[in-house]
């Protein structure tokens, strides 16, 4: 499903994102901006209770993931830091498996996830989805080595395990392949987005699917191994996962429209090199 939204095209997001170089770490000086109006916007529960709980799954840089001092740290987790702060609340991040963070928000176990999700219809009858950034399905293969995303039959392609690419994404297309008398595509997951891009430069794996963010990210510290393979498809909204109905969409919404206002989301954005994705609106269930 192609989202339509403000912003820069892809050839643009390409150009920037395939750019990067590096990235920070830790938290932005936007991120410790006092409260707002929006945080009285929060209901009182939350508000007496003084933080706001996230779930997180740390791997995938440069959206979230762990730095070599294990610090949580990247763009994703510093727009949800900043976001907090202002709400007036300390955010409070627990790591566990992407996989058991929606059905830990929907069981009141965490009050939203941050982790890269892509807003789908699917994942909005389970929760509701607050959308703050763009993102699509970005491949990558070895240096020199031509591949094409939409003629990948037979190929051996790379994912991070319980993502939309190897959930979704990769066996619809592997059926495509075997419904028109194909190979079929070969998916092989791995825990971490990094590993999944290792195994391309190994020669494990024809190619590596992921969001563009990420699989820009990893051509660029791949010293010239890698190299991104086709166009960016399957453009979605990120979406901050909430229980369905929460009160806290509300504030969680005026907190990211006056990060937009004062300049410190893209600020955030900017520091990581990942504005080519940048919204300038947010919504509620945009996927």
């Amino acid at each position: 499903m192609v989202i339509g939204a403000p912003g820069l095209g892809l050839a643009a997001a390409l150009v920037v994102l395939a750019s990067l170089s590096g990235c920070g770490s830790g938290t932005s000086e936007s991120s410790t901006s006092s409260a707002s109006s929006a945080a009285a916007l929060v209901p009182e529960e939350v508000r007496a209770s003084g933080v706001l709980t996230f779930g997180v799954e740390p791997l995938g840089s440069p959206n979230e993931f762990l730095d070599a001092q294990g610090n949580l740290v990247g763009w994703d987790i510093e727009i949800a830091q900043a976001m907090a702060a202002k709400l007036n609340l300390k955010p409070e991040f627990t790591q566990t498996k992407f996989i058991e963070i929606i059905p830990g928000v929907v069981s009141g176990k965490y009050d939203l996830g941050v982790n890269s999700f892509f807003d789908t219809k699917e994942r909005q009858t389970q929760v509701d989805m607050v959308d703050y950034y763009r993102a699509g399905i970005q491949w990558a293969s070895r240096a020199g080595i031509s591949v094409d995303p939409n003629n990948a039959c037979g190929l051996t392609v790379a994912a991070q395990t319980d993502t939309y690419q190897a959930l979704v994404d990769l066996p619809a297309k592997s059926k495509a392949c075997t419904d028109a008398g194909k190979p079929a595509i070969g998916v092989i997951e791995f825990v971490t987005q990094e590993e999944a891009a290792a195994a391309v430069i190994s020669g494990s794996a024809d190619a590596y699917s992921c969001d563009l963010p990420i699989t820009a990210y990893a051509v660029a510290q791949s010293n010239g191994k890698l190299q991104l393979a086709g166009d960016v498809y399957s453009i979605f909204f990120y979406g901050l996962p909430i229980p369905k109905g929460s009160p806290l969409a509300a504030p969680l919404k005026a907190a990211l429209e006056e990060m937009i206002a004062d300049g410190t989301y893209i600020a955030i954005l900017k520091k990581w090199n990942v504005e080519a994705g940048a919204v300038s609106e947010i919504s509620i269930n945009g996927g």
